[in-house]
C-alpha cells in the first residue's frame, strides 16, 4: 500500500504538523487522531494499511508537542500545576486546549485540500474528535470513538493505582524513558492481549527518536485535565458514531465509552472484553471492520 513518507503542513497558526498518507488520494479520506503523548507511528503502519486497502485515503499525524510537530517549549508545565488541575477543577489555564488541537486538526485537512473526513480517534484522541465532531460538523463524514470519554469527571477515570506511574519522571535518556514506557505498557495494556516486550521496547525507542518532549506531554496534559464536559453537546452530533472501548482499560475506565455511546443519539457501542489502553494486533480487524461499517453508514445517509 502506496505510502507519501513523512511530510509537513504549514497551518496558518504558526503549527507545523508533520504527517503521513497511505492509499488512494482519490479515495475518501480518514484522518486518525491520536492521544496523549502519541505520535502518528502509534497507529501502527499495518493498521493504516488495512483501513486503506478497504478504500480511504489513510491519514495519520503527529499532534503538536508530539513527533516532528511543532513543540511549544516555551509553555512550561510543572507537576504541581497538573496536580491543581486534577484537584481543583476550573483553577487552571492550560497553555493551550483540546480545542486547539481539534483546529490543528482541520488546519491538516485544509492543507491537504479535504473538505470532509471520515474520524477515528483514541482517547485524547477521541477527545478532539468529539469536538470535530459538534463544532466542525461539516467537515466530519463519521466518528469512531476508541477508549475516550466526554469530559465528565465522573466517568472514564484512571484507576488509582496508575497515578504513581502517570506522574513518574521518564528520566534524563533514551534508556530511562524506555524502561517507563515498557512498564506503562505491561499497566494499561490488554490483560486479554498481552504487549510483547519486543514490540513495547521498539515502539519505545522510535517514540523518542523521533523527537518525544516531557514539557509536551505535560502541555497536553494539562488540556486534558481542563477539559470541558461535552455530555449535552454530544446530543446535536449528526453524523455516524461507533463508540469502542476495552472492558479492562484501566486509564480511561469503560464508563467513559458507555457515556459517549449514551450521549451520541443513534451511536453504536462495541464493548471488547479484555482490552486495555491500547490497539493490540490481534484486534486489528475487529477495529477495521467497525471504522469501516461507521464509515459505510455515512454513505448510505
Amino acid at each position: 500500500m502506496s505510502s507519501s513518507g513523512e511530510q509537513h503542513a504549514s497551518l496558518p497558526s504558526g503549527i507545523d504538523l508533520c504527517y503521513e498518507t497511505f492509499g488512494d488520494p482519490n479515495d475518501p479520506a480518514m484522518l486518525l487522531v491520536m492521544g496523549l503523548g502519541g505520535p502518528m507511528g502509534w497507529w501502527a503502519t499495518e493498521l493504516c494499511e488495512k483501513l486503506a486497502a478497504r478504500g480511504f485515503l489513510v491519514i495519520r499525524y503527529d499532534n503538536r508537542d508530539t513527533g516532528r510537530s511543532t513543540k511549544l517549549s516555551q509553555h512550561r508545565v510543572t507537576r504541581t500545576d497538573i496536580v491543581r488541575a486534577f484537584l481543583l477543577p476550573g483553577r487552571s489555564r492550560p497553555p493551550y486546549t483540546l480545542d486547539d488541537l481539534a483546529d490543528d486538526a482541520v488546519g491538516l485537512l485544509d492543507h491537504l485540500g479535504i473538505d470532509r473526513a471520515h474520524v477515528v480517534g483514541v482517547s485524547m484522541g477521541g477527545m478532539i474528535g468529539q469536538i470535530l465532531a459538534i463544532d466542525h460538523a461539516d467537515r466530519v463524514l463519521s466518528f469512531t470513538s476508541i477508549m475516550s470519554t466526554t469530559g465528565r469527571r465522573t466517568v472514564g477515570r484512571a484507576h488509582p493505582k496508575l497515578f504513581r506511574a502517570i506522574l513518574s519522571s521518564a528520566g534524563p535518556n533514551r534508556d530511562t524513558y524506555t524502561e517507563r514506557a515498557v512498564r506503562t505498557a505491561e499497566l494499561i495494556g490488554s490483560p486479554a492481549y498481552p504487549p510483547e516486550r519486543d514490540a513495547s521496547v521498539a515502539r519505545a525507542h522510535e517514540t523518542y527518536d523521533r523527537g518525544w518532549s516531557a514539557s509536551g506531554v505535560a502541555r497536553q496534559t494539562l488540556a486534558v485535565l481542563t477539559q470541558t464536559d461535552r455530555t449535552e453537546r454530544l446530543a446535536d452530533v449528526k453524523v455516524p458514531v461507533t463508540v469502542i472501548h476495552g472492558t479492562k482499560d484501566l486509564l480511561v475506565n469503560s464508563s467513559g465509552g458507555r457515556a459517549t455511546a449514551r450521549a451520541i443519539r443513534g451511536a453504536k457501542h462495541l464493548e471488547i472484553p479484555g482490552m486495555g489502553h491500547d490497539l493490540p494486533p490481534a484486534l486489528y480487524d475487529t477495529f477495521v471492520d467497525a471504522i469501516v461499517a461507521t464509515a459505510e453508514r455515512a454513505v448510505d445517509r
